[in-house]
């Protein structure tokens, strides 16, 4: 086998003990049978085999390809392509600090940056104990809880520099902590058993919920109509109220896209009229 980027022989992947091999390969069955093309099942086998070593290795990822009947080169594309898989030892808990506009703008950057002087590391780094990986995260849709700060996939809301210092600390420490919403913090091996689709059978991780806040769900409410007596509602550029009669004058439509449009300006070769409250108008000319 030869590495392509390198121009050098590779040795083949090592595989699994047989103990551990007839163990992911139980696992694995279960995964499999979920679906109908047994295909599919590769983005769940990828956590499996990271559940097994904290990172998806080159064992792992032959594991994959015999189980599945795939290439090497298929799964690797895979593995490489979703972040949420790594390819290097990492730690105990990955502490991701959420770096997109908003949480940046309400402390997201000053928490990243002092936790990197707080552990000695940058991003993607580890600690020396093994226990905390750091790195920035995308968005991951907790704006109204702005800035947040994610460990292993949970959230721990409306952080500030210190908070998340003690946050670390805690972690390293082997202090028990509990994130504000959501499922009770478990190892990234357990979150990833978790993610390939095993039950989490731990106190609480049932019954736990997150759920979106008020400031993501008025949106909704509003859409519903369920908005407060006297909310004020600001229509973009003076429109009026979607519920507003469109035979009255002032009720033009909130957007363009909705808009009546003559469909013969965007497509010469089928002229038509323009479409209106009966529908587009006919060859004949009604």
């Amino acid at each position: 086998m030869t590495d392509v980027s390198l121009g050098m022989p590779q040795l083949p992947a090592p595989d699994y003990p047989a103990d551990v091999r007839a163990r992911l390969e139980a696992d694995a069955r279960e995964v499999v049978a979920r679906y109908p093309d047994s295909r599919s099942a590769l983005l769940p086998l990828l956590h499996l085999v990271q559940s097994e070593e904290g990172h998806v290795t080159r064992t792992g990822m032959r594991f994959c390809a015999e189980v599945l009947d795939l290439t090497t080169a298929e799964v690797t594309a895979v593995a490489t392509f979703y972040s949420m898989y790594r390819r290097r030892p990492s730690g105990d808990y990955q502490v991701g600090v959420c770096t997109n506009t908003l949480c940046a703008v309400m402390g997201g950057d000053a928490i990243f940056e002092e936790l990197q002087r707080h552990l000695g590391v940058g991003n993607s780094e580890t600690t020396s104990d093994g226990k905390v990986t750091l790195e920035h995260i995308e968005c991951n849709a907790a704006c109204d809880f702005a800035p947040v700060v994610m460990v292993n996939w949970e959230f721990f809301d409306n952080q500030t520099p210190e908070s998340a210092k003690r946050l670390v600390d805690d972690l390293r420490a082997g202090r028990p902590v509990a994130p504000t919403r959501g499922a009770p913090l478990c190892t990234y091996k357990e979150t990833a058993r978790i993610l390939a689709g095993f039950p989490d059978e731990r106190p609480g991780a049932v019954e736990a919920t997150g759920g979106a806040g008020p400031a993501s769900l008025i949106g909704l409410k509003l859409a519903k109509g369920e908005a407060a007596p006297g909310a004020r509602v600001v229509h973009p550029r003076g429109e009026a109220p979607r519920d507003a009669p469109r035979d009255e004058p002032g009720s033009e439509h909130l957007s363009s896209h909705d808009a009546p449009q003559p469909t013969s300006a965007s497509d010469p070769q089928h002229p038509s009229g323009p479409v209106g409250p009966a529908g587009p108008a006919t060859e004949e000319g009604e």
